[in-house]
C-alpha cells in the first residue's frame, strides 16, 4: 500500500496490513479502527465487501470516510463517503484498489491506474510508480507533506512488515520515499 497527503504522519494512520490477511487504507476523516477491526474481520473469514459493510453500518460518520480493502486473494472493496472533499473517488481493478480525496481531479486516479497496470515490476515498484504518477498528475490539491509505503507478503512469517517506509514533514515526500525504496 502506498499513500501520500498534505497531512502529517500518513504512515501512522492510513495504511494497515497483515501478512496472509490483507491491507486496508482509511482516509479522509481517518479512523484507524477501520484498519484494526477490518483486519480482524478478514482473519475471521469476512470477505472485504462484508467487512466493509459491517464497519460502515456501525459508523455514524461513515459519509466523511474513505476506505479501501484488499484481501490476501486480491478481492477488493471500496467506499467513498458523500461528505469527503472533492475531488474524490475510487476504482477497483484486478488485484488492486486506488482511491483519493482532496485531489486536483480525477486525472490523478487515472494516472495511477495507468502506471500500475502498465508495469510488470515487483509490487513495491508498481505501487511506487502509481504514487509518482498520481503526484505528477497533481495529487493532493493542498500540497504534500508525508508519504508511506507499507507491504506484507502472503508467505511472510512473523508480524513485522516486509517493507514499511515513511516520510514525514518533507517538501518532496514522494521523491524521498523513492530514495528510501532504492536504498533498501
Amino acid at each position: 500500500m502506498c499513500v501520500c497527503t498534505a497531512a502529517s504522519a500518513v504512515g501512522d494512520r492510513v495504511p494497515h496490513a497483515e501478512a496472509g490477511v490483507g491491507a486496508i487504507a482509511t482516509q479522509a476523516r481517518t479512523s484507524i479502527l477501520y484498519g484494526t477491526k477490518g483486519l480482524t474481520l478478514l482473519k475471521t473469514g469476512f470477505s472485504p465487501q462484508a467487512a466493509l459493510k459491517a464497519m460502515l453500518k456501525e459508523d455514524p460518520q461513515r459519509e466523511s470516510r474513505q476506505v479501501i480493502i484488499i484481501d490476501k486473494d486480491g478481492k477488493t472493496a471500496a467506499f467513498t463517503g458523500k461528505e469527503t472533499i472533492d475531488w474524490k473517488g475510487h476504482f477497483t481493478g484486478k488485484d488492486y484498489v486506488v482511491s483519493g480525496n482532496m485531489l486536483v481531479g480525477g486525472r490523478v486516479l487515472d494516472a495511477m491506474i495507468h502506471a500500475f497496470e502498465s508495469s510488470e515490476d515487483e509490487l513495491e515498484e508498481r505501487l511506487m510508480k502509481a504514487l509518482e504518477a498520481g503526484q505528477k498528475a497533481g495529487g493532493d490539491k493542498r500540497g504534500k507533506t508525508s508519504a508511506a509505503l507499507l507491504m506484507v507478503r502472503k508467505e511472510q512469517v512473523g508480524a513485522c512488515p516486509f517493507l514499511d517506509l515513511r516520510v514525514d514533514g518533507h517538501q518532496e515526500p514522494v521523491k524521498e520515499l523513492r530514495r528510501k525504496l532504492i536504498s533498501t
